[in-house]
């Protein structure tokens, strides 16, 4: 037996901050109660005195599991992703919390927030998961011998007699892993209910055709030949670049002569919805924000706005960001009125909202210092819903996962596409290690669908017919990223082709992430990924008969039982088959 497995009776242990009198920490009681697979753990100060609490490890052992053994490992934040295995980790995309946001690290373990799996044996999957982020963070820390299991509490101040309900815990294992994680979606949903949306939404995004060039014109064009070719794209997102400076999101650039407002009422009567991207959490040093109210962002320790790149990443654009502070009772005003003028006198109800994790950081000080970071950053996004309203649907992107459980109708689970294959494998992998998401925490955003190859990009055709069978396995939203006006027949068929796609995610057969599967009325659809840089037979496991078809190319494949392999798979390639069952 795998010592993991008997976690209800490893120790746990309460860490004051340096310099407290270590006696102290004998009167804080940590209590775990157990109600089936979940775990509610509560720290109470028997002293008569204040302790200052740095982080609760709730439990702590040995591990006995094999070096090889498969995991998987969810980040802080939106961009950070661990897989491989215990003896050779390995990050899923290009960035991770600990070298990209500075997050604090603690050799010999490696730090993942919140979600870890194991694959115990081929058969057995092993859970461990925090069903709520109210307050504080969870995190495990992990290596092939040993393990912790933290509530990072921030050094906050738990005074005499004082209880604190900490965040919820589950414990649990199943031959199979998507069981595992349905168990856990539910058990979030009952702390933190999801914010719905009547449909998975669609449109087009100015970002990954323009930048932050982009202009009034830009989106004109976009919006004309989407209304002649697709108009059943219904969003038309203006992205970054549209504002004066970051922070100043009322403010037009220069390319906007008009302003935003007429911009987004011309797109309402041509029939389409507007749709703004915003970053609450970040102001640019130029902005009119951070010049008139410097008061309002984290400080640092002479009292002036905290640059980001002390603490962190400094930001994509314009760096330094200086982070508005999500208890200031100005900056929670400010968001209001902002999201409100937008959806009000703008007639916006859609809002992309980005750079969330800015308002998430450890570091610096907040008008409120009994808040933690987490409490910060869905206080300021409450107060975005309440600007936002009922009627408006929220997407994070660039976000802090768990703390945004709530929060958002909508999330980005991947990192930015781009137009090489190395990306597109990237982010296709990024996205279905959360493929369990989609539909029960959030509609889960796969990023935008790229059909075309810009100066200096290569993508094969198989390689985008790849990436555009991967956003239809996502299940998630559908936004096109090129300049739409420039699509042949052919790309605008493809995007025609993937509207009825979306909605469902696909389960995969296994870690491998080559086969796909969502049930249907009529059958299943299978999903057959290539992720190899040579060809490859692919065998696929059929549960009796069926007849099957190729949804891309409409090629009749005849019938099958048992199994259809796919001879020389060619490298990079997708195949999207619809198997129909055989009448007995």
């Amino acid at each position: 037996m795998m010592a993991i497995l008997f976690l209800r009776d490893m120790p746990g242990s309460v860490r004051l901050e340096s310099g407290s009198d270590k006696q102290l920490v004998n009167n804080v009681r940590l209590s775990r109660s157990w109600q089936g697979d979940v775990c509610q753990p509560t720290l109470t100060n028997l002293n008569a005195s204040p302790v200052r609490v740095r982080e609760v490890v709730l439990f702590h052992g040995e591990l006995d599991l094999l070096s090889d053994c498969p995991w998987y490992g969810e980040g802080y934040q939106m961009l950070s992703q661990t897989s491989g295995s215990l003896m050779m980790p390995e990050s899923i995309g290009s960035y991770n919390d600990y070298e990209h946001y500075k997050l604090e690290q603690r050799p010999p373990f490696l730090t993942v927030y919140n979600l870890l799996t194991l694959q115990l044996v081929p058969t057995r999957h092993l859970l461990l998961a925090f069903t709520s982020c109210r307050r504080f963070n969870g995190l495990f820390r992990i290596n092939p011998d040993t393990f912790e299991v933290v509530l990072d509490t921030e050094g906050l101040t738990l005074q005499p007699g004082e209880r604190w309900t900490l965040e919820e815990l589950m414990f649990t294992q199943d031959e199979n892993r998507d069981a595992l994680l349905e168990r856990l979606a539910e058990r979030i949903q009952h702390n933190h209910p999801r914010l719905t949306w009547p449909e998975v939404p669609t449109g087009w995004c100015s970002w990954y055709g323009y930048g932050p060039e982009v202009s009034e014109q830009n989106i004109q064009a976009a919006m004309g030949a989407i209304g002649k070719a697709l108009p059943e794209l219904k969003y038309i997102q203006i992205d970054d670049g549209y504002q004066r400076y970051l922070g100043d999101w009322l403010t037009p650039g220069t390319r906007f002569p008009r302003g935003i407002q007429a911009l987004c009422h011309e797109i309402r009567d041509q029939g389409f919805e507007p749709a703004i991207w915003v970053a609450p959490f970040i102001a640019e040093r130029d902005s009119q924000l951070l010049k008139e109210h410097p008061d309002w962002f984290i400080q640092d320790d002479k009292d002036q706005p905290l640059s980001s790149a002390a603490i962190s990443f400094g930001g994509w654009r314009n760096p330094p960001w200086y982070m508005p502070d999500g208890t200031h009772p100005g900056v929670q005003d400010y968001l209001e009125r902002v999201f409100r003028t937008m959806r009000e006198e703008w007639g916006c109800h859609y809002f992309k909202l980005d750079a969330l994790t800015w308002g998430a950081l450890p570091g610096g000080r907040r008008h409120n210092q009994t808040a933690t970071r987490v409490e910060a950053y869905r206080q300021g996004m409450a107060a975005v819903l309440r600007g936002a309203g009922d009627d408006s649907l929220l997407l994070g992107c660039n976000a802090p996962l768990w703390p945004s459980l709530g929060t958002v109708h909508a999330m980005r689970v991947s990192g930015d596409i781009a137009r090489r294959w190395s990306t597109v494998a990237t982010v296709a992998h990024e996205t279905f290690w959360r493929n369990w998401q989609h539909g029960r925490l959030w509609i889960n955003d796969p990023d935008c669908v790229v059909l075309t190859n810009q100066k200096g990009s290569k993508l094969t055709s198989d390689e985008i017919q790849f990436h555009a069978t991967a956003i239809a396995a996502s299940g998630g939203m559908l936004l096109s990223g090129d300049r739409v006006e420039n699509l042949s027949d052919e790309q605008w068929s493809v995007l025609r082709q993937l509207l009825p796609l979306i909605g469902q995610a696909a389960s995969f057969d296994d870690l491998s992430q080559r086969v796909g599967r969502v049930q249907v009325d009529d059958g299943q659809r299978l999903y057959l990924f290539n992720w190899d840089d040579r060809p490859r037979d692919l065998v696929v496991p059929l549960d009796g008969g069926w007849r099957l078809s190729d949804l891309w190319s409409g090629d009749d494949l005849g019938k099958h039982e048992g199994a259809i392999t796919l001879t020389q798979m060619p490298p990079h390639s997708a195949r999207l088959l619809l198997a129909t069952p055989l009448a007995d």
